[in-house]
């Protein structure tokens, strides 16, 4: 089974242009599923029958895997056996009786703008660390973009002048303005501070931490956690949080769905659509608590 998952990681990077977190993720579910059947003495992905199927997702069912994690495990697993068919790896799509579990979408934790406003204020030094900090946090909110697209960001995605940036994943391109605050925070980065933080001058990258070096996912999720203490924050926020705030707020103020849509970056309009019912929850929240006929 191990050189089919090795072929179809390779399709996935060089034919489709799949993301890498999506890459990740499949390798991961391809890799636990492959394990579970060797124990079982199946190693010959041609061995593997619809009732072994069933059986592993009975497996992760038993031993208390969520919902979510079972329908990505189905969904990785769908994709793999597509993909062999079509490639004549094997005679039959024995994944075509799997069926994911129902999800309830949940309501995302978000920060109420007075939060967002203390953690973004916390930076506040004349540091090099809190000067790139200060545009760290207020670009992320003020983007809603993914972690990892803010630590990849290069130099030439940023444009100043007109205030927006460019996202770019597997081969896609968006363009997200950037606001006054954020724009300033950036501009007093860009100004001299990057330049004495970077280790490599030839390096294109925005942002890097403490040693020169592009920031890691972990070094980021550390620096929120720090702020967020330090705001007094008890919501044990990642930064995620603050791409989901800023997807609230904006819809809460009346932004257009479509628009908060491309802006994230989904491809679907219903994952969009999560933070319409926050917004819908809370008008009935205020309404349960001070209509007199409730």
């Amino acid at each position: 089974m191990g050189s089919e998952i090795d072929a179809f990681i390779i399709y996935l990077h060089n034919i489709r242009k799949t993301s890498e977190n999506t890459v990740i993720s499949y390798r991961r579910d391809l890799m636990k599923a492959q394990a579970y059947f060797k124990e079982k003495g199946i190693e010959d992905v041609r061995r593997i029958t619809s009732t072994n199927l069933n059986s592993y997702v009975l497996y992760l069912e038993k031993n208390k895997f969520s919902a979510a994690t079972i329908s990505r495990s189905i969904a990785s697993l769908k994709a793999f056996y597509h993909y062999m068919y079509r490639e004549g790896m094997v005679n039959e799509d024995v994944s075509e009786i799997l069926h994911a579990p129902r999800i309830e979408k949940k309501i995302p934790e978000i920060l109420s703008m007075e939060e967002v406003i203390k953690l973004l204020e916390q930076p506040a030094g004349e540091t090099p660390k809190e000067i790139r900090d200060k545009a760290m946090l207020e670009l992320l909110y003020a983007t809603g973009i993914r972690v990892t697209e803010l630590i990849t960001l290069k130099l030439q995605d940023i444009n100043m002048q007109l205030g927006y940036l460019v996202c770019r994943e597997s081969g896609k391109e968006r363009i997200i303005p950037v606001g006054s605050e954020a724009k300033a925070a950036l501009g007093r980065y860009l100004e001299g501070t990057r330049e004495t933080m970077i280790s490599d001058k030839g390096s294109g990258y925005l942002f890097v931490n403490c040693s020169g070096q592009p920031m890691s996912r972990q070094g980021f999720w550390k620096l929120v956690k720090y702020y967020a203490k330090k705001a007094g924050i008890t919501a044990d926020i990642t930064p995620h949080t603050l791409r989901h705030s800023f997807a609230a707020h904006l819809v809460g103020n009346g932004a257009d769905l479509r628009c908060v849509q491309e802006m994230m970056g989904h491809a679907d309009i219903s994952t969009t659509q999560v933070y319409a019912n926050i917004d819908h929850n809370r008008l009935r929240e205020a309404y349960a608590m001070a209509h007199p006929r409730h």
